[in-house]
């Protein structure tokens, strides 16, 4: 009779699921980190200030969509190209499954879309990348679009707006032929100022490497946004190869700005703005007061 009151007890316990609730950690889905300041941001407030820290001006990547949706008139993008699709000319190992990871994670089919648009009622050929889509790197679609963008700009008399985000270059995995978009978007670019054109190029974080070295260095108008890595060779790439120590700053955007590389610094809620006034100051017939 005794031995039932003191026996040990169980070493294990069945919990029910439903017994304890599970308390979800949302923090991840509703704060945002900036990494230069560590400011903790509520991710709405985030999105009201167009994805740039409000401590310290520090500009969030973005989506495509995302930058359709603050730069171009409502509605007005309409995009072309949509067949283009990357192949594997080189059977390069794991390079479909990169881009099915890529698909998947961006809801796109390639690191850049194009098509036309309006900017305060301003029409253009717009180009937009998206860094998440192997970091904005340039394989033969991109090439391809950029060069049919220009091409269909020049048929219908229409200014160009490219946003870049490149920070993988050329496309390895497509070898030589990724390689030869740098020059075929280089001539395209050519025969669009021939033609008495404009070609805005905005470069935002990161634009290096054949990305840069082509059609985004191009511009006959160069804006960037704040604190936008910009080159041929990232920082690191480029002390190691050099062997010296860099300047404080080097290969930003506001290193470029000093060193007359680009035209204007842009912060990204003045960029609609900024754009719509270029082309209106530039729109094809328009006869100066002067």
């Amino acid at each position: 009779m005794f031995k039932d009151l003191f026996r040990t007890k169980p070493k294990y316990v069945t919990v029910r699921p439903q017994a304890v609730p599970v308390k979800q950690d949302t923090s991840a889905a509703l704060w945002q980190k900036c990494p230069h300041c560590s400011n903790l941001i509520y991710k709405k407030d985030l999105e009201k200030n167009y994805h740039v820290c409000e401590k310290c001006g520090f500009h969030f990547r973005i989506s495509i969509a995302e930058r359709l949706h603050i730069t171009v008139d409502e509605g007005s993008f309409r995009e072309i190209d949509t067949h283009l699709e990357s192949d594997d000319p080189l059977k390069f190992p794991g390079y479909p499954e990169k881009l099915a990871q890529a698909r998947e994670k961006t809801g796109l089919d390639e690191a850049l879309i194009v098509g036309r648009a309006a900017i305060h009622g301003h029409p253009c050929m717009l180009a937009v990348a998206d860094f998440d889509f192997m970091a904005g790197s340039m394989g033969s679609v991109v090439g391809e679009r950029v060069t049919r963008t220009f091409e269909m700009a020049i048929e219908e008399e229409l200014p160009v707006v490219i946003f870049s985000a490149g920070g993988g270059g050329a496309r390895m995995q497509e070898g030589i032929l990724s390689l030869m978009q740098m020059a075929k978007t280089s001539q395209a670019v050519e025969r669009h100022s021939r033609a008495g054109l404009l070609y805005v190029s905005v470069l935002t974080n990161p634009t290096l490497g054949g990305v840069y070295a082509s059609f985004a260095s191009l511009g006959d108008i160069l804006l960037a946004e704040p604190g936008a890595l910009i080159g041929f060779a990232g920082p690191r790439i480029v002390e190691e190869a050099t062997r010296q120590s860099l300047p404080k700053g080097f290969q930003s955007a506001e290193f470029a700005m000093e060193h007359g590389m680009i035209d204007k610094i842009v912060h990204r809620k003045d960029m609609r703005q900024v754009l719509g006034k270029i082309l209106s100051l530039h729109r094809k017939g328009r006869v100066s007061s002067a």
